[in-house]
C-alpha cells in the first residue's frame, strides 16, 4: 500500500514539474517566436494585437532592406572575426588565470584574487579607460574591443572553482612524481579535463563579444570595421531618420514608420540567429560545467 501510495506521489511530482518546466519554456521561448512573427507582419497588425500566434500580412519588406544593405555583410564578417578571435584570447587568459589561482602552492594566490574581485565592483570610469586605449594605440583597431575586457573575473572565479572542485589533487601530485613539468600538467591533465568548463566559457565569452556594440561604437571610427550590431544600429538610425524628413508628405510618415519598424524586428532576428545556431553545439556541456564550476562539492 506505501508502495503504490508513493508511486501515485511521484507522478503527481513528475506532473507538476513537468507542467512547470513547460510553462517556463513557454514563458522564455514566446518573446522570440513574437519578435520572428513581428518581423514578417505588418507592424499595424502587431500593433493591433492581431500577431499573438500567428503572422499576419505576411511581408519580408523588413528582410529585404536589411540585406539591401551593404555594410550587412561586411558587419557579419566583422562579427564573426572579432567574436573569433576575442573568445579565443579571453578563454585562453580565463582558464590559464583560473588554473593558476587554483594551485594552493601559488604565491600570494589570496592578495590575487582580492585584486581581481576589487576590478569587479571598482573601475576608472569610460573617460580613463578611452584615455587608456587611445595612449596605448589601440584605436579603430581590433584589439581595442578584446584586451580591456578580455579577463572577466566571474568567469575566472567559476573555473578556478572548477579546477579546486572538479579535478582530484592526486592526479596533479601523480604526475609531479612522473616528472611532469607544470605546463606539461596544465596541457595533459588540466586542459583535457576541463572540456566542460571550456564550453561554458566559450559560450559565456561568445555571446558577450557577438552582442557588444557600445564598445565598437566608443573605439570604431571606420564605418568599415562595424560589426553586425553597429551596423544594424545605423541602418534602424538612417531609417527612422527619413521617417521624420518624409513627416510633412501626405502618408510619407505612416509608409516610413511601417519601414522602420519591420527593419527594428528584422534586425533583431539577423542579430540572434548566429548565436541560436552555435548554442546546441556546446549545450550538452553547458550544465555539467557550469554547476560543477560554480558550486565547490
Amino acid at each position: 500500500m506505501k508502495k503504490e501510495s508513493k508511486m501515485s506521489s511521484d507522478k503527481v511530482f513528475d506532473f507538476v514539474n513537468c507542467a512547470f518546466l513547460l510553462v517556463l519554456v513557454i514563458i522564455v521561448a514566446y518573446p522570440l517566436y513574437y519578435v520572428l512573427v513581428a518581423s514578417i507582419s505588418d507592424p499595424y497588425e502587431v500593433y493591433a494585437g492581431k500577431t499573438f500566434l500567428l503572422p499576419s500580412k505576411v511581408t519580408f519588406e523588413g528582410y529585404a532592406r536589411v540585406f539591401k544593405e551593404q555594410s550587412i555583410a561586411k558587419g557579419y564578417l566583422n562579427s564573426i572575426y572579432y567574436t573569433v578571435l576575442g573568445t579565443l584570447v579571453s578563454v585562453a587568459l580565463i582558464i590559464t588565470t583560473g588554473y593558476c589561482v587554483s594551485k594552493k602552492t601559488l604565491p600570494f594566490r589570496r592578495a590575487i584574487m582580492i585584486f581581481y574581485v576589487i576590478t569587479m565592483y571598482f573601475g576608472g570610469g569610460l573617460i580613463p579607460t578611452y584615455l587608456v586605449v587611445s595612449k596605448t594605440g589601440l584605436l579603430n583597431s581590433v584589439w581595442s574591443l578584446i584586451l580591456p575586457g578580455g579577463v572577466a573575473v566571474y568567469n575566472v572565479i567559476v573555473a578556478r572553482t572548477y579546477f579546486e572542485s572538479s579535478i582530484p589533487e592526486e592526479l596533479y601530485e601523480a604526475a609531479a612524481i612522473d616528472g611532469s613539468s607544470n605546463l606539461g600538467t596544465f596541457f595533459k591533465i588540466a586542459l583535457p579535463l576541463a572540456k566542460p568548463i571550456l564550453a561554458v566559457m566559450v559560450i559565456f565569452t561568445m555571446v558577450a563579444y557577438w552582442n557588444d556594440w557600445f564598445t565598437s561604437l566608443i573605439y570604431m571610427s571606420d564605418k568599415a570595421k562595424y560589426p553586425l550590431q553597429l551596423a544594424l544600429r545605423q541602418i534602424l538610425i538612417q531609417s527612422q531618420a527619413t521617417a521624420t524628413m518624409m513627416g510633412n508628405m501626405d502618408g510619407g510618415y505612416a509608409e516610413a514608420n511601417k519601414i522602420t519598424e519591420l527593419i527594428k524586428f528584422a534586425s533583431i532576428v539577423v542579430g540572434a540567429v548566429p548565436m541560436l545556431i552555435a548554442y546546441p553545439f556546446v549545450q550538452k556541456y553547458f550544465e555539467k560545467g557550469f554547476m560543477a564550476g560554480a558550486v565547490k562539492g
